[in-house]
């Protein structure tokens, strides 16, 4: 076998040191990530240009690329927090989040990767003892479920909204209080809803009760107005109609003139 000239090894070597150099220089942002560029022999972390998007980018081999995922995430957190009575109450929540993409190395270079431990878990978890301290074990439990949501994602937003950090939601998923607390929550409940059940009967009944004595009211003034209107003259004619008619019909009868009250007739026999 004969041996290579020697201009050959310094092109391999060269070949080589090429590769390793093209290899650490390459790249590649993955889909729904960024990359924030860091200068080793330059200002450090660039903050004043956009973060580096999807797809291949060739960078100096000296220099690194930080790589964030900035889709939304979901982190979900279980803690204890004192209600307005000091009772430990045991709180389930989903925050779904996203790192400020426009500021994504600013994020980096004052919070580093570790943004959602050093940021916003501290931040859920105060705003969660604040929102929470104000309510009743009862009041977590029933009516204010959507209130306490929306106030904990309202001073969460406060506090990692400077931090470079976009907060979208905050869901609370469950709420836990000590068994004997829910227990007498809910005979109380039940209780109420009984005597709300029970005064609606009663209204319903008072009302029942008012109708049947304006209808009887009714019914008197009619039988008074009636009565008053009714005067010998006035049945006397009526009983005459009713005689003529009576007299009209096929049916076999016998009818004595004059012999009733008031002179009517008296009309005997039907078919």
């Amino acid at each position: 076998m004969e041996k290579l000239p020697k201009v050959a090894f310094p092109v391999i070597i060269g070949a080589i040191i090429l590769i390793v150099i093209l290899a650490k220089s390459a790249v590649t942002i993955g889909s729904g990530e960024a990359g924030v560029l860091f200068k080793t022999f330059g200002e450090g972390v660039v903050i004043d240009e956009p973060a580096l998007g999807e797809g291949f980018h060739i960078v100096a081999p000296w220099n690194k690329v930080f790589v964030y995922e900035v889709r939304q995430q979901e982190i979900l957190e279980k803690m204890n927090v004192l209600s307005s009575n000091g009772l430990d109450i045991k709180l389930e929540a989903s925050v779904w989040f996203q790192p400020d993409y426009q500021n994504l190395g600013k994020l980096h270079q004052e919070k580093s990767e570790m943004y959602k431990e050093r940021v916003l878990l501290p931040a859920i978890r105060s705003a969660a003892r604040s929102v929470v301290g104000r309510y009743t074990p009862e009041q977590l439990y029933s009516s204010k479920r959507d209130a306490i949501q929306q106030e904990i994602f309202e001073e969460t937003k406060k506090i990692v909204g400077a931090q470079y950090i976009q907060l979208n939601e905050v869901l609370v998923r469950d709420v836990t209080l000590p068994s004997t607390i829910k227990d007498a929550i809910e005979r109380k409940l039940k209780q109420e809803q009984e005597s709300l059940e029970y005064e609606f009967r009663l209204v319903t009944a008072s009302k029942e009760a008012e109708k049947v004595i304006i209808e009887a009211e009714g019914k008197a003034e009619s039988n008074r107005i009636l009565s008053a209107s009714l005067t010998d003259k006035i049945l006397q004619d009526k009983g005459i109609d009713a005689t003529m008619k009576l007299a009209e019909s096929p049916n076999s009868k016998v009818i004595v003139i004059g012999s009733g009250d008031s002179g009517l007739p008296i009309i005997l026999g039907n078919q």
